[in-house]
């Protein structure tokens, strides 16, 4: 942000935003700490107490949470005038100005001026109505229209109505369910059953609910179907380099071309050692992770975010990546975190959800019957059944096309002041929802750093891979990004899986949702959301997807039909992924 007035308004925002968090109180409270100490004097009290604040580590926390800010909060959308047009918006009188050589200092008007009662109150009827009354505003009127928060969370129309429309077909499969089963979508457990439910909370898996008639609400195959109708009423193209030729997904957002891809991605070159596979030949790999292991103590011990997420860019050393994730997502757990997840603790044990059968559900289809991550049925459930009741989940709605859904007390459907928001989150899970925890798993034995290292993943990166937007990182621009990339390097692998009734995307769309948890190794699997991380980005999730279609070019050429393409691409696990992204971004 170069023009000052928008660093201006970027700078005020971030520190409102930072006085009205819990970081303000706590430096607050470590300042008076510093103050009551003896060797603090009052002639240098603010040196003194600066000083005992840097060195308790309060430069690095503030530095984190400002860090998490431009991480997590979306910049200004309107583009910044350039200097020269502010000063002269009119082109060919700029260029006379410059091939006279004369520049004039005074200011040039834009506009009529503005008489000052009409700058304060444009409209003549209310200007009467405040004098006849005599009260005064004090507060500055905006001159521009107010961005209606709908826009600004999805400024394309025709999006908007598709997601509205997905969640309505959402919300009645999920109350279709509630009337077929006659059950509620919420109710009070006895006192009995919350005993019993405390006292088996780390062996949730053993006596679970009855799950015989309950559904999932939707699967990836349902949205993507969703996806591949939504077409942009404006826009009467001819396919000339801006939609995919033979691709199923019609919305014209942008994507990066292979060349971005390449720079964004470059420090995995395959020049490039990296942690979890070293390809360099002339370096000896024990060596390689002595000093990989050396530099990343040094970065842990700075506890800095943008300093772990640089060293992350090659990948984390095992031993390291549980702590080099937290501080990249900035998650510190304190007491008053570890209060809050017990009192969403308390309040699923008070109150059954039907989310919380779909969610036993889910996990039972999907963790439960993997090899991998069956061993953590039960610190899955201490994590999603607490999940579904955190409100502070629902800040991410600000920036995500979706809507929460609501709910209604019986008998008072429509009647907005008897809605609720259901579940409290505002997220329904879907078919695969669980295997966004599982890898998870394998990093964090405490299930309260688990949860607030999944919600801050969630709230960051997996939730725009089941939300319909025009977003750079949405599902339908990665979707896009997978088929444009997949036509572009392998045009004649595409043409044929496509006259054989076969489009790829079919296949590869289940691997984006659920970010190919549960179709890699974990440890693949790992390696590859160190990226994500590291990058802030989800779009390596389709070039990883357009790669493991070249890797089974050869087999995937000779296939006659969709069920055989699917079978080529069943087992996904054997494949290393770092060097399958090397080859399809840095090889050709």
């Amino acid at each position: 942000m170069t023009d000052p007035n928008l660093s201006k308004i970027f700078m005020q925002t971030l520190i409102e935003d930072l006085k009205s968090s819990k970081i303000f109180t706590d430096l607050q409270n470590a300042a008076q700490i510093e103050i009551t100490k003896p060797g603090v004097r009052l002639s240098e009290l603010k040196k003194g107490v600066q000083a005992g604040l840097i060195h308790s580590g309060w430069d690095k926390r503030l530095k984190n949470a400002v860090f998490k800010y431009l991480q997590t909060k979306p910049r200004l959308q309107y583009p910044v005038t350039p200097p020269e047009h502010a000063k002269e918006p009119l082109l060919y009188l700029r260029k006379a100005q410059k091939s006279s050589g004369k520049v004039s200092t005074k200011p040039r008007l834009q506009y009529p001026v503005t008489p000052p009662e009409h700058a304060k109150e444009p409209l003549l009827y209310l200007r009467k109505a405040q004098k006849s009354s005599g009260k005064i505003s004090t507060k500055p009127r905006l001159q521009y229209p107010v961005t209606p928060p709908e826009h600004a969370k999805e400024p394309l129309l025709y999006l908007r109505k598709a997601q509205h429309a997905w969640e309505k077909r959402i919300l009645k499969s999920l109350n279709s369910m509630c009337t077929e089963l006659n059950i509620p979508l919420a109710r009070k457990r006895p006192e009995k059953e919350q005993k019993e439910m405390n006292s088996k909370w780390t062996e949730l898996g053993v006596e679970g609910p009855d799950l015989t008639q309950i559904r999932p609400v939707y699967a990836p195959k349902d949205f993507l179907e969703v996806i591949v109708g939504i077409q942009n009423p404006n826009y009467h193209g001819d396919n000339n380099g801006f939609f995919p030729l033979w691709g199923i997904v019609q919305v014209p957002v942008k994507v990066k071309s292979i060349n971005k891809l390449r720079l964004q991605y470059s420090e995995m070159a395959i020049n490039q050692c990296q942690s979890g596979i070293d390809d360099s030949t002339d370096i000896p790999s024990e060596l390689f992770d002595l000093d990989r292991s050396k530099l990343g103590k040094k970065v842990v011990n700075a506890n800095h975010g943008p300093v772990a997420q640089e060293f992350s860019k090659k990948g984390c050393p095992s031993s390291l990546r549980a702590t080099l994730w937290s501080q990249m997502l900035c998650v510190e757990v304190d007491d008053v975190d570890k209060l809050y997840y017990e009192q969403l603790k308390t309040s699923v044990l008070h109150h059954d959800l039907l989310v919380d059968s779909l969610l036993y559900k889910d996990v039972k289809l999907t963790a439960t019957n993997d090899d991998q991550y069956f061993v953590f049925e039960d610190f899955l459930y201490q994590v999603l059944l607490p999940f579904s009741r955190d409100t502070f989940v629902l800040n991410h709605f600000s920036q995500n096309s979706a809507t929460p859904p609501k709910s209604y007390i019986r008998g008072k459907l429509g009647v907005e002041e008897f809605s609720v928001l259901y579940p409290p989150n505002g997220v329904i899970p879907f078919h695969g929802f669980a295997m966004y925890v599982a890898p998870l798993c394998y990093l964090y034995n405490d299930p309260v750093i688990l949860y607030y290292v999944f919600r801050e993943i969630y709230t960051r990166y997996f939730y725009r891979l089941h939300s319909i937007s025009s977003h750079h990182q949405g599902i339908v621009a990665l979707s896009l990004l997978f088929e444009v990339l997949l036509q572009t390097h392998e045009p004649e692998l595409f043409f044929h899986l496509k006259t054989v009734g076969c489009q790829p995307l079919k296949i590869a769309f289940k691997w984006l949702v659920r970010a190919f948890s549960g179709y890699l190794s974990s440890d693949q699997v790992l390696l590859l959301w160190d990226r994500i991380l590291a990058y802030n980005s989800l779009e390596i999730l389709p070039v990883l997807a357009v790669a493991i279609f070249s890797f089974r070019k050869t087999n995937l050429l000779k296939v006659q039909s969709y069920n055989a393409a699917e079978a080529v691409l069943a087992d996904l696990t054997t494949l290393q992924v770092i060097p399958l992204i090397q080859l399809s971004l840095f090889s050709k």
